[in-house]
């Protein structure tokens, strides 16, 4: 039986997006739904960190990305009648071509990824709600899908010829519209913290929610504030953000409040309007010297941390908010689903090609979710000196004003603000005691271990000087060679199938070892020596070559 699609994505937000590129791009064959009619929503994240950035240039979508966002971010810290002044841009970090905060909608982040998948032909279906599986197991476990349109119309914007996914929609006499059944080898659920798919891994919701929520809201504002910056209130109730890039008016404003505990709806969905009054309030009670004009937009965000316990099971995939949900703090969850997706789209890709691929599959799991934990421990300890109504958290704002002559000084140097902009970046994450991570005999010991991520460096190759990142600025397995590596990479026939598999000499590094780096930017093998055999079974392993 051949399934109409590899992968089936559920979710056309960053994650989902972000899933279906990459997969495509490592050979599978992919179909996204989304249950939203309307392609374009609301943002609710603002910011790329230089990790994710990194994971998205092999997919050619960084220059538009970076071309709509704002590189060189300045920030105004208002504390109390002091205000202070932080660049944000351009930061010391030489292991990166990304070394500054990337302050960019969401919205922009999703129209480049989808407008990437068009060029491609990959299908985003919107409108289209994913209902739960069949009672099916085809050949090699194939999944069979239940679809259906979410309502009765084909939504608008789909941008889909007659004969394409909706002409397979076939009535089932349901509440909602049309069903249709879509069978796929694996499925990706990146529907959010709400997700349909984590009940069907079986995956408990580990976490609570939070004692305060976001509020969102598109401003006019009359006051004395310097446009076109990032601007952060420190008040007792908490902080309070305004962007220059507001989707409706000038102005986006990211606050917190106290959360109604009888409150209903999603956690981490855009929720009811705020009324502009309220909206006035929190803007006056930050401490801005400015007054609300008009409010064009608001929404109440309620907020938890929760992490899913397990991201796979079977042929089934959890990632972004469908297995963490964070809260605002560092700009960090549209980050990490996209980090998750870049790990799991390459390894769908290749496992698209056949066979089980049980390490390479297996991995996922184990990579991301301790990434997540890690990484929702920094998020969960920032939130709580931002925002927690707890005492201390509190007494830690009341304080801060205090310390206001500090902090031109101490923002004044550079190595403080690029270790702040290296931490949200998560140098943290690494895979060293995964499955794919392979040492190989004897080791290379001049290269990161594996699992570890490919610095970016200066490096000679075919008689130029380029840089790593942009040498490996390709979908695929990236094979270095150290220079006096003994044996030829034009005759190794590491290309197979349609997967990729490149090779670089490096003129420029001394020595006979080889290293293997991943198509999501780590280290998978290294070696001190250049054993073709070993390399062979590493890129089995992946799935990179037939087994």
């Amino acid at each position: 039986m051949t399934a109409d699609s590899d992968v089936l994505v559920v979710g056309a937000g960053p994650a989902g997006l972000t899933t279906a590129l990459q997969a495509h791009a490592h050979g599978a064959t992919v179909r996204i739904v989304d249950r939203r009619a309307e392609r374009v929503r609301p943002s609710r994240a603002m910011m790329l960190h230089a990790r994710a950035l990194e994971g998205l240039r092999p997919l050619g979508v960084t220059d538009e990305l970076l071309s709509r966002a704002d590189t060189t971010p300045e920030a105004r810290i208002h504390l109390g009648n002091r205000v202070v002044q932080a660049r944000l841009g351009h930061a010391d970090l030489p292991d990166t071509a990304f070394p500054h905060l990337t302050l960019v909608r969401q919205a922009d982040v999703e129209d480049v990824l989808w407008r990437a998948l068009k060029a491609r032909d990959v299908p985003v279906d919107w409108g289209v709600e994913f209902r739960g599986l069949a009672a099916f197991a085809g050949r090699e476990g194939t999944l069979r899908a239940d679809l259906r349109l979410a309502d009765g119309d084909v939504p608008r914007g789909n941008g889909l010829p007659a004969n394409g996914p909706r002409a397979n929609l076939a009535h089932a006499g349901q509440p909602g519209g049309l069903l249709e059944q879509h069978d796929c080898r694996f499925l990706a659920g990146c529907d959010g913290q709400s997700s349909t798919v984590r009940g069907l891994v079986g995956a408990d919701w580990r976490g609570a929610p939070y004692r305060v929520e976001a509020v969102l809201a598109d401003l006019e504002l009359d006051g004395p504030l310097d446009p076109g910056l990032l601007h952060v209130a420190v008040g007792n109730g908490g902080l309070a953000f305004l962007f220059a890039l507001g989707e409706g008016a000038t102005w986006r404003l990211l606050a917190t409040r106290p959360a109604d505990p009888h409150a209903a709806g999603p956690f981490g969905q855009l929720g009811p309007e705020v009324a502009a009054g309220e909206v006035a309030r929190l803007v006056q009670g930050s401490g801005l010297e400015a007054t609300v004009r008009d409010v064009r937009w608001s929404a109440q965000v309620r907020l938890q941390h929760r992490l899913a316990s397990r991201f796979r099971s079977g042929n089934l995939f959890l990632a972004g908010d469908a297995a963490h949900a964070h809260s605002p703090a560092g700009g960090q969850g549209m980050n990490n689903g996209i980090l998750d997706a870049l790990n799991l789209g390459w390894k769908l890709g290749f496992a698209s090609g056949g066979g089980t691929h049980p390490e390479l599959l297996g991995s996922y799991d184990y990579e991301r979710r301790l990434a997540a934990r890690r990484v929702l421990a920094l998020t969960h300890a920032i939130f709580f000196g931002e925002a927690s109504p707890h005492p201390l958290a509190r007494l830690l704002r009341r304080v801060l004003p205090v310390s206001a002559p500090l902090l031109p000084v101490l923002l004044r140097r550079r190595r403080l603000t690029s270790a702040g902009i290296r931490l949200l970046a998560q140098p943290f994450v690494r895979y060293r005691n995964s499955a794919i991570s392979v040492e190989g005999t004897p080791p290379a010991a001049r290269w990161p271990r594996p699992g570890d991520r490919l610095p970016d460096a200066p490096v000679v190759t075919g008689g130029r000087s380029v840089r790593l990142h942009e040498l490996t600025a390709a979908p695929g397995v990236h094979v270095l060679l150290e220079h006096d590596a003994g044996w030829d990479a034009a005759g190794a026939d590491l290309t197979f199938s349609g997967r990729k598999v490149h090779v670089h000499r490096l003129s420029s590094h001394p020595g006979r070892g080889i290293v293997a780096v991943r198509p999501d930017g780590h280290v998978g093998f290294r070696c001190g020596e250049a054993d073709l055999h070993q390399l062979r079974a590493w890129l089995r392993l992946v799935g990179a070559v037939p087994g």
